[in-house]
């Protein structure tokens, strides 16, 4: 871990795995069993439960828990204070413990918004983009551009971001779009 970077005031447990040129700044607690890939970034007071597994090149905002059952794969964003959740039926005096948690994958390359909630049970597709303060309640398709309470599909996007047109090219890259059972696929030139 020479090439990691733990600010003093964070806490990495034993048996923790952090990828070369990953920073974790202040105040933030990497749990025993995590993995994180490399050149990741966790902003302020981030917590990463036990079990849970990050990708490279994933950057995690302030005030941020990914828990156990969530998976972010490559190049995700997670916004300021997005939620992640891992039981449907949460009950402080029954407590079911991890058995009971359900897996929420976020494909990579998707954004999360500020204050955005990803109901736990759901997959995020590749690429999408959830707005700031929507709730994802069921699965989201690649490239699918997501807003509101509860959220809804509102457009596509590009993997660089832009919003798609009608068309599915994307006016910034030039990218080119068709649409496939779970969402976007690029086309190849």
């Amino acid at each position: 871990m020479d090439s990691v970077f733990v600010h003093e005031s964070s806490y990495v447990d034993e048996g923790a795995v952090i990828g070369e040129g990953t920073k974790i700044w202040y105040f933030c607690h990497v749990q025993n069993g995590a993995e994180i890939g490399c050149n990741c970034s966790l902003g302020q007071n981030v917590n990463i439960a036990s079990n849970v597994k990050i990708g490279n090149g994933v950057k995690i905002q302030n005030n941020v828990s990914v828990y156990e059952g969530v998976e972010l794969a490559d190049y995700v964003f997670c916004g300021p204070s997005c939620v992640f959740t891992n039981d449907l039926t949460p009950r402080a005096k029954y407590p079911k413990g991890n058995a009971a948690y359900k897996r929420t994958l976020v494909g990579k390359g998707a954004s999360i918004g500020a204050n955005a909630t990803i109901v736990c049970g759901h997959e995020v597709g590749a690429w999408s983009l959830i707005g700031a303060g929507a709730v994802v309640v069921s699965d989201v398709p690649s490239h699918a551009l997501m807003l509101g309470v509860p959220a809804k599909q509102k457009g596509w996007v590009c993997e660089c971001g832009c919003l798609l047109g009608e068309d599915l090219v994307c006016s910034d890259c030039g990218r080119v779009y068709c649409k496939v059972d779970n969402g976007l696929e690029e086309v190849e030139r």
